[in-house]
């Protein structure tokens, strides 16, 4: 099954304390093993529990493709021994834009950043990520983390996506974009969905026809 809803001890905004890749999942809270089994049978990778600067924040601290996972520069050492431990590939960018998952929209062919990331850590995610970086916004928003997920299939966007701002995020990502909320209307759809190209979880507060659009534009259907 390639589809889980549900919400991390009672928190429906479960993209703000984890994310995953093709390879894992970091999941910031604590979980029961019955809930941790369901997650990895959905992403089809393993789920490591850490703190992410001290906090259960994965999702908004962390950013990453399948060459490098991209962190802040408040991490903890004891984090940094578990991502080792966990053979993750990790760069620690300097920048006072610390909300990295938030500011950062990356895969495999391309990187979309906040207007507000600085040339150096610019420089630095790109030799990172091992791709071209474009800075734009989502909606107006620089936050363009917060307002899509995507996997190597599709790039689910906030509803009010400029037409020019998509084609940039098509042609820099080189993937299909689709419109959606989550969380029963809310278009910062990184709030209830972590997702990857096997799967995804999305919030118990998320409606069907959310969860069915999502399907979608992800190409699971």
């Amino acid at each position: 099954m390639h589809l889980l809803k549900t919400n991390f001890n009672g928190n429906p905004n479960i993209g703000l304390l984890g994310m995953a890749t093709d390879k894992y999942c970091i999941i910031g809270s604590r979980l029961n093993s019955k809930l941790v089994d369901e997650i990895e049978k959905a992403l089809g990778v393993p789920v490591i529990h850490t703190t992410i600067c001290g906090t259960e924040m994965a999702g908004v601290f962390c950013a990453a493709n399948s060459n490098c996972l991209l962190l802040p520069n408040l991490m903890f050492s004891n984090e940094l021994e578990t991502l080792k431990k966990h053979d993750i590939k990790y760069k620690i960018i300097d920048t006072k834009h610390t909300a990295l998952g938030n500011n950062i929209l990356c895969n495999d062919f391309g990187c979309v950043l906040s207007k507000e990331i600085e040339k150096k850590a610019l420089d630095e995610i790109e030799e990172a990520l091992g791709v071209k970086a474009v800075k734009s916004r989502i909606s107006g928003l620089d936050i363009v983390g917060a307002t899509a997920v995507l996997n190597s299939k599709g790039c689910i966007v906030h509803e009010d996506i400029r037409e020019e701002e998509r084609e940039l995020i098509e042609k820099v990502l080189n993937i299909r974009c689709g419109t959606g909320t989550i969380n029963m209307g809310s278009p910062f759809l990184k709030s209830g969905l972590i997702a990857n190209s096997n799967g995804f979880i999305a919030s118990k507060s998320s409606g069907w026809p959310e969860i069915a659009n999502i399907d979608s534009v992800l190409g699971f259907i």
